[in-house]
């Protein structure tokens, strides 16, 4: 499976920090979270991350152009009807990610993979309330 576009749900410390790397990686970036402003202040995180890295000389000014232009603004799940995995990082906390995953299947393609950020909550109880657990990490 190719992975050409994926979405991040969740804007925060490990949100943008998966959003930055795919879209380094060249890999077409959603940005998802509960505001418009909170996804406007992970767009800035990542452009000051990368200005550091620019700073730094670990990235040069066109891959941080580039990495930034792949990334887009997504207020709703209806942006990631395109793409090909969906990884949620959002708080951890299993009833917001049941409620994201819950919303979040209608508006993707049959073969968009899901995938979730957790480090304590069952991937299975997750997986079995959406419409593909057989396509869930």
């Amino acid at each position: 499976m190719d992975i050409n576009k994926i979405g991040v749900i969740g804007a925060g410390q490990m949100g943008t920090g998966i959003a930055q790397v795919c879209a380094l990686a060249g890999i077409e970036v959603a940005l998802n979270d509960i505001s418009e402003a909170r996804i406007n202040a992970g767009l800035a995180t990542i452009a000051g991350n990368l200005a550091r890295q620019v700073e730094r000389h670990q990235v040069d000014p066109p891959a941080r152009d580039a990495a930034l232009s792949r990334i887009r603004p997504a207020p709703g799940y209806d942006a990631f009807a395109d793409s090909d995995l969906v990884i949620e990082a959002a708080t951890e906390n299993e009833e917001v990610k049941r409620k994201i995953f819950s919303k979040l299947c209608p508006s993707l393609k049959p073969t968009a993979m899901l995938a979730t950020n957790t480090s304590s909550i069952s991937i299975t109880r997750l997986a079995s309330i959406t419409d593909r657990p057989e396509r869930f990490i």
